[in-house]
């Protein structure tokens, strides 16, 4: 069924290299004969390029027992098509630009034929790389990029002297617009590389992701070939890091060990991985094992996690029958109230509540305009907008000081805490921000984490209060055994921070209004009970049950 695809895209791979070819030879010796075939090959290209399109949706649409490689291989064939046709694209721009040269001669000066040489070698694996499923014949069809990359930036140095240096100003910058189009048509290879890759993995990824993903599983002790690897992302994660589950092809004689790669900012991980250390001695076995770690060039790296069995405790909330729900919630606050009393130092705390809100603004304002509104007067009554009230927050947040530090996760939310529940474990994730600070951090991103679950059906949404005013008690209870007298103050400054925060990710107008609402009640509550004793403020707890 795949094969009029694959062909056809290999008679476009072989028409995108003649013309590549025609192309050099007309930079070479320049034929007005030339420049026609090119113009007449590119309108030939892009029809072939439509036809390979309309094929992979028939197949898509007309056959339901296509496996998941067959798949794959139609989306990578549509890129592939999509970037052979934009190369064309880019031989008849360089000849359009070869135009406004007073010689052409003059760009054989530069080593454009180093050029034209690594697109070629990286079009003409192409074939094969598809045929064999040849992993290491993708990779060089990516490094070609690189290659051109650095050609380019040779080029472009030497036409930027000669422009400070001589004449022939025209020429010079027709010259860089055609190398220009020469880097550019590297992208497109990239692309067909990760195309290829993908094809034949089942995942795309940037190609430097493949590379930190096949050096962790390599320093880790992983000798498996990354084409016998499963990686399966896990999407909606708002941590900036590619996060996926790593793990063999199932075999008959080995069990299938995964493990859970990230890649993304290498000052994050390496702050991640230390805090795992710090949490594994606090609770052993509480964080997940650090299988590998890599470090990358450009500021990126890469850390191989353990797997945890078990579900994430919204899961729980959302799905777990009631004694897991109670098991799972009983479990958490004892170590947390463990950890918090081993880690509790007399430091005072300040978590910057307000500097969280107005870092994430911007964020919450082009989702959500409407939430900026001015201030006005209902008859004698005064209304502060927003930001008039965060002034006022921001000179009494320096009273709100924790009376002492514990050590927080740091983004307690309810999908970073795993429970299994058949061996009884609980399980903290995603730990780059952990470090000693206020324990209304983690109290209100929690609780927060919690409310604003997209759920209104009576039953599951009872489920979800009962759960927040449980966990409040508990929060409660902690604080008033350490004589914390601003807890309830400084709590309701960390929800109104929360709620104000999570209406970034809230499509739902009527709910995140809802959030915003009572952010409000609560930031301006706090405004208004100034300068009273902080110690006399008081958070009612049923304000979080919807």
């Amino acid at each position: 069924m795949l094969t009029p695809v694959t062909q056809n895209l290999h008679f476009m791979v072989h028409e995108v290299v003649s013309q590549v070819e025609q192309t050099l030879q007309f930079f070479t010796e320049p034929n007005p004969k030339l420049v026609e075939k090119i113009r007449d090959r590119d309108d030939y290209i892009d029809t072939m390029k439509s036809m390979i399109l309309e094929k992979t949706y028939q197949i898509l649409q007309s056959s339901n027992r296509l496996g998941r490689m067959q798949v794959n291989l139609l989306r990578s064939s549509n890129t592939i098509a999509t970037n052979l046709e934009r190369i064309a694209d880019f031989t008849v721009n360089m000849i359009r630009q070869s135009g406004h040269m007073t010689d052409i001669s003059f760009f054989r000066r530069f080593d454009y034929q180093g050029f034209f040489e690594e697109i070629l070698m990286g079009l003409e694996h192409i074939p094969d790389a598809l045929n064999r499923r040849d992993i290491g014949l993708a990779f060089r069809i990516c490094q070609s990029e690189f290659k051109l990359d650095e050609m380019y930036a040779a080029s472009f140095n030497t036409i930027l002297y000669e422009l400070t240096a001589r004449g022939h100003t025209g020429n010079l910058v027709t010259s860089l617009m055609i190398f220009h189009y020469l880097e550019r048509m590297g992208d497109s290879i990239l692309n067909i590389g990760e195309a290829i890759i993908y094809a034949i993995i089942g995942e795309k990824m940037k190609i430097h992701q493949y590379k930190a993903l096949t050096k962790s599983l390599s320093d880790s002790g992983l000798e498996t070939p990354i084409s016998d690897v499963e990686f399966e992302s896990i999407w909606g994660t708002r941590s900036g890091c590619r996060i996926g589950v790593v793990g063999e092809k199932p075999k008959e004689t080995e069990p299938n060990r995964p493990v859970l790669f990230k890649h993304g900012n290498l000052k994050k991980l390496v702050k991640e991985k230390d805090n795992i250390a710090r949490w594994e001695d606090l609770v052993p076995g509480l964080p997940p094992q650090v299988c590998g770690f890599y470090e990358g060039d450009g500021g990126d790296g890469s850390i191989l996690l353990e797997y945890l069995p078990g579900c994430t405790f919204q899961e729980i909330v959302l799905n777990g029958n009631e004694n897991m729900l109670k098991d799972a919630l009983f479990m958490i606050t004892s170590i947390i109230d463990e950890i918090w009393t081993k880690t509790k130092s007399d430091e005072p705390a300040n978590a910057g509540f307000y500097r969280q809100i107005t870092n994430r603004m911007d964020a919450v304002y082009r989702l959500h305009p409407y939430f900026n509104y001015n201030a006005g007067r209902i008859g004698d009554l005064r209304i502060n907008s927003f930001g008039q009230l965060l002034n006022s927050l921001k000179m009494i947040e320096s009273e709100l000081i924790g009376p002492f530090s514990v050590f927080i996760h740091g983004d307690m939310n309810i999908n970073n805490i795993i429970y299994d529940s058949h061996a009884e474990r609980l399980h903290f994730i995603d730990l780059h921000r952990s470090g000693q600070s206020d324990c209304v951090q983690d109290i209100s991103v929690f609780l927060i984490s919690l409310y604003r679950l997209p759920v209104f059906d009576i039953k599951a949404r009872h489920r979800i209060n009962q759960t927040i005013m449980d966990f409040f008690e508990f929060a409660k209870n902690y604080a008033t055994h350490h004589n914390d007298d601003t807890f309830e103050a400084r709590l309701a400054l960390g929800l109104g921070r929360s709620l104000f925060t999570s209406t970034r990710f809230e499509m739902n107008r009527k709910f995140a209004k809802k959030m915003f609402k009572l952010s409000v009640y609560l930031i301006d509550k706090l405004v208004s009970h100034h300068p009273e004793s902080w110690a006399d403020f008081e958070l009612p707890g049923e304000i979080l049950v919807y």
